[in-house]
């Protein structure tokens, strides 16, 4: 009887994850098998007119690391990856079919999965209920807990987070009430596979001269209006103070990176303020990765909001990082779970602001690891207390210790009442009291929605 031949099926729905994906294969963080497939997935709201992953600018130097690539768009037409799941009473008719369409066979299956509490990934796992789940991270969200709770069915078959080591010392929270144990990928790794990307970066002068000159100041644009963090005036706004801070810094040219979905005209008065200001500005309107920037215009400064890039910059390459709009945010951010908390929280801590003395960016002293870790641990039990349980005492630590009034601003007073923790207000003991508290509460909840739908 012959052995069952061994499939890895790795998901990508962004080329970050693709490149992460192909460090952490050329490091051995996978194990042997006999046919590797890319499974790619494009969850735009409309995926017709957004360039897939196999599609961006690039991606063929990565090909070569998988024996095929696939489309889950394509696998599931006309359904939208991110609005589909498999009904229950489906599974098994489905089941069958994307292993016969996928010529999987008897296989014995394995998943990288990007998020698995959300579709397309939820989805695909339900497909492969036999399959062995190792999720990757590409970014700063590792560090929060897991979103939404997870089928134990599921949750259970995650063994390990790969993710990359951003803030050194700092402790993944995502998927650990499962067990799953956190593994980087090697920084160095990739670093290699943006190389690959990027291609040759030195100029006709040579890199002795390329070097001599100092390069421009990077800003990263992220559409958060698109994820409604922010409207579209406050987020042109924010972009235009990441003009004039970097300018005020001294920096005479620029490079605008903006989000692929942002509208051209946010270029446009980005340009213009900078003109304005007796400065250069250019838009890099390709789809690279930032990091394929770092290695070809070596910036001077990188600025950004809670982009996973900014600490990619300061770890990977050793560049200056500034923040601009983090304190803003942490205000807004609603609903305190919101899973951008964490990004936020990590970037405000541990990144400088770029315009010194602003009232609403101040600069607080850069927390030790040990401090970074009950702070990403306070946040992530007021996020997610019930799936996070055994963080309330880590979260009770820190915000009744000498750092809590350091961090006030990453909690609110309502979170912290709510859940009974140090720092909120005194909570009646007498249970009608208690309701009655509870109903002033919502209907003040109420009013402000009324009035801001009159608005």
């Amino acid at each position: 009887m012959s052995a069952r031949r061994t499939t890895q099926i790795f998901c990508a729905s962004t080329l970050y994850g693709a490149a992460t994906l192909a460090a952490a294969l050329d490091s051995g963080c996978f194990g042997r098998a006999d046919r590797r497939i890319l499974l790619v997935t494009n969850n735009a709201a409309v995926p017709e007119t957004t360039p897939a992953v196999d599609e961006a600018e690039g991606f063929e130097r990565l090909r070569g690391r998988f024996d095929s690539v696939l489309s889950w768009n394509e696998t599931i037409s006309p359904l939208h990856p991110a609005g589909w799941t498999p009904r229950g009473s489906d599974l098994p008719m489905l089941q069958r079919h994307l292993r016969r369409i996928w010529d999987l066979g008897g296989d014995r299956v394995e998943l990288a999965l990007e998020s698995p509490q959300v579709t397309p990934a939820l989805a695909i796992a339900q497909l492969l209920p036999d399959a062995p789940v190792t999720v990757y991270a590409d970014g700063l969200m590792s560090y929060g807990p897991t979103r939404n709770k997870i089928d134990p069915m599921i949750g259970g078959r995650v063994r390990r987070l790969l993710h990359l080591d951003l803030v050194p010392g700092l402790e993944p929270l995502l998927l650990a009430e499962f067990g799953a144990v956190p593994e980087a990928v090697p920084a160095e790794a990739f670093t290699k596979v943006v190389e690959e990307l990027s291609g040759p970066v030195a100029g006709a002068a040579g890199p002795a001269a390329a070097a001599a000159a100092e390069g421009p100041a990077l800003l990263l644009g992220q559409y958060l209006a698109a994820l409604k963090l922010l409207t579209v005036a406050d987020e042109e706004e924010l972009h235009l103070r990441m003009v004039r801070g970097a300018v005020a810094r001294g920096h005479r040219r620029l490079v605008f990176k903006p989000h692929p979905t942002a509208p051209d005209a946010w270029s446009r008065a980005l340009v213009d303020e900078a003109e304005r200001l007796g400065a250069e500005l250019t838009v890099e309107d390709r789809t690279v990765l930032a990091e394929v920037l770092y290695r070809e215009l070596r910036p001077a400064l990188v600025v950004g909001c809670f982009s996973t890039a900014l600490l990619t910059a300061r770890s990977f390459y050793g560049l200056p990082v500034a923040r601009v709009g983090t304190g803003t945010l942490l205000e807004r951010l609603t609903p305190f779970q919101n899973s951008n908390r964490i990004p936020l929280t990590v970037v405000d801590a541990v990144v400088p602001p770029l315009e010194e003395g602003g009232a609403d960016e101040p600069a607080g002293p850069v927390p030790s690891v040990a401090e970074l870790n009950d702070l990403v641990a306070a946040v992530g039990f007021a996020m997610q207390p019930k799936i996070r349980a055994d963080l309330r005492e880590a979260a009770a630590r820190h915000l009744s210790g000498p750092h809590a009034e350091l961090t006030r601003q990453h909690f609110t007073r309502r979170r912290l009442t709510v859940l009974d923790l140090p720092g909120g207000l005194p909570i009646p003991r007498h249970p009608k009291v208690r309701r009655l508290a509870r109903r002033a509460l919502r209907l003040r909840k109420e009013l402000r929605k009324r009035s801001a739908a009159r608005k």
